[in-house]
Parts: C-alpha cells; structure tokens; sequence
C-alpha cells in the first residue's frame, strides 16, 4: 500500500471518528428546561411539598446532569397551570409539575406530553373565612364570594367540595386570584371564602378554618410529565432524570430526614410550622410516593370525567398511552427500590404493605 493511499485512508478514519463524537455531542441536550406550576410567597422562585422540589432545593437534577455540562433551568410559574400550559405550548419547557385540571385541558387541546411519575399525593386542605366571618358551615358561603386561582387543581378540588354540598360554581361568586392575593383578599374581608392549608395565617389570626378537606378522592396526586418532543429526542435523558428523582424521593421518604424537609420546604416561604402541622401522624413515604399505581390512574380517568361535568373541557381526552411508566419501573429495579413504597387501589386504600424498613 502506498503512503499516499495510507495517508488517505487515515484521514478518512478520523473524518469518520470526528463525526461520530459530534453525533454523540449531539445527543444530549445542552439545557433541560423544568417548570414547577406555581412559586413560593410573594413569586419567590422555589416552591415545597413534592418530589420535583425537593430535588430543586438539594440540587439533586443539577448534580445529576453536571457530568456532561447539560445545565438544568427551572422556571416557577405565578399563574400555576395554566401560564406552563402556555409554555408547553410554545415549546419552553421539557419537564413540569401540574394539577389534575390544566395536565386534563393541555390534552383536550392536543398538547402532548407523557406523564412519567406522581411527584406526592395525600395532601390536605381547608375551607378558611376572615375571622370576622359569621359563616359555619359550607351552606353558610352559598352565594357568597369565594377566591381560586382559575384554571388550576384547586378549582376542581373546589367544584368537588360543593357538589358534595349541593352547590354548583354557578351558586357562588367565584373571583379569580393567585395565593399571594387570596391572602391579602382574605385578611381585609375583601372575600368570604378560600381554599388553603396554611396554618400561619391561622396563627397570624387571618382566618379561620371551617371544613377540612382530607379525602384522597378529593386532593389530587400531583403529576410529572415530559413533553412528548423531548421524550423522543432524548429517552436516556428522561431515564436518567426519573431516576435522579426516584433517589430524590426515597431521601424524602426517610422519617429521619423529616426536619431537614421542611426546612428545605420552609425556603419557598411557608412556616415550617405550617409542614410540621400538615404531616402530623402521616408517614413521609405515603406522602412522597412516585408510583403509577392504581389510585393514581383511577384518579386521573375520574379527573377527566369531572372536567368534563363541570364544563371544564368540551372534547375528549385520550388516555390510551398518556402514562409512561417504563421509565419509573426502570429506576426502581436500579435504585432496588422495587416494593419500597406501598400501591394503593382505586378507593386510595393500601394494597399490601411493602415490608421496606
């Protein structure tokens, strides 16, 4: 062989070489773009309670993706559901946190996403009035002005509570405010009724509570879902990130770890004390649980139901391969955290217990 055609045949070699490590380059994102559905006290960019902002507070994504200097921008939308419904739709956000009610119209307005694992579920919530109110009772508030962030899970929890009263939307005198402003709306009795779990505003005496909403069939787990886009460019992405955080959550299930929680919490703007209250005699692993189990695809399927019966949606939502759980089950076996955390049924009643220690 001459040194010509030896010299020719290396070059192209390492053409060849060089096109495959600019492929390989080419095969992880240079950003992942994560919206959490809703933002700390006065639109502070963190927010509490959940899997996803857990692993924010810990820099768990971060510390993840750092390896391959893939950076993780997190975005916490004020307008909640509805303002990252509006991202997804012009294609700013990769990964996201949301209520029942804007993940069900995202769908039934043909914005695709997969949803890859529950980020909590279990929550509480109360029915609170100013202090000065006279109201006692739920019938009491018919007709009265109540205040909801539109649009989110919240008005469906909402919806859901006065049906079992006997009362429609309609009934009432819905105005439409973000946390901060209910607040505010509430501690001057510009308002007569809200929906919130905070303690602070009952010890800073704001409000009172008169109804306390601890129904599993009523709270809704929340959700975590992938664009479907971003799904199919990057799939070893999306693993690696539902693995990140199923470590996350097995951290956030460890009783030991339950101060330093809401502590992590607490920076989003919410007392401590406020967390401490909320998951008093519950245990942290039914809390953060990131299972696709039956509880939670039964909750969604009767969620879409109710979007549709109280006249939030008009056309249907496919639910045929909507949940992806490969990437969960995944992490599970390699995280061997298989059986770690308890499933629960339709009714939210425990299946068997999981025997983890």
């Amino acid at each position: 062989m001459t040194m010509k055609k030896t010299f020719t045949l290396t070059f192209a070699a390492l053409l060849a070489f060089g096109a495959t490590l600019t492929a390989s380059a080419q095969e992880n994102p240079k950003v992942i773009r994560v919206a959490v559905s809703g933002a700390g006290t006065g639109g502070k960019p963190a927010s509490s309670g959940s899997i996803l902002t857990t692993a924010h507070q810990r820099g768990d994504l971060e510390k993840e993706f750092a390896k391959d200097g893939i950076k993780v921008e997190w975005t916490f939308f004020v307008g909640a559901g509805p303002a990252t419904n509006e991202a997804l739709a012009l294609k700013k956000v990769d990964f996201a946190s949301q209520g029942d009610l804007p993940l069900i119209v995202a769908r039934s307005n043909g914005l695709r996403t997969r949803i890859i694992m529950k980020r909590q579920q279990f929550d509480k919530t109360y029915v609170v009035v100013p202090t000065s109110s006279p109201a006692r009772t739920i019938e009491d508030l018919k007709g009265k002005k109540w205040t909801v962030q539109k649009g989110t899970a919240t008005q469906l929890v909402l919806n859901r509570v006065l049906k079992k009263f006997g009362i429609k939307e309609e009934e009432i005198k819905l105005i439409d405010m973000n946390s901060d402003s209910q607040t505010a709306a509430l501690s001057t009795g510009d308002v007569d009724a809200a929906l919130s779990s905070s303690k602070d505003l009952v010890a800073r005496g704001l409000v009172r509570r008169i109804y306390l909403v601890d129904d599993p069939k009523v709270n809704p787990p929340g959700n975590l879902w992938v664009s479907e886009e971003f799904e199919a460019k990057y799939p070893q992405i999306v693993q690696r990130f539902v693995s990140a955080l199923v470590r996350t959550a097995a951290w956030s299930a460890d009783e030991k770890n339950r101060d330093e929680i809401f502590r992590l919490w607490a920076k989003s703007g919410t007392p401590y004390a406020d967390f401490k209250e909320d998951y008093k005699d519950t245990a942290l692993r039914d809390r953060q649980n990131p299972l696709l189990d039956e509880y939670y695809t039964t909750f969604i399927k009767n969620s879409i139901a109710e979007a549709k019966e109280f006249r939030f949606i008009r056309r249907d939502v496919p639910f045929e391969g909507w949940i992806e759980p490969k990437y969960l089950n995944t992490a599970l076996k390699e995280e061997k955290l298989e059986g770690f955390w308890d499933e629960f049924d339709g009714n939210a009643v425990r299946k068997k217990k999981s025997g983890a220690k």
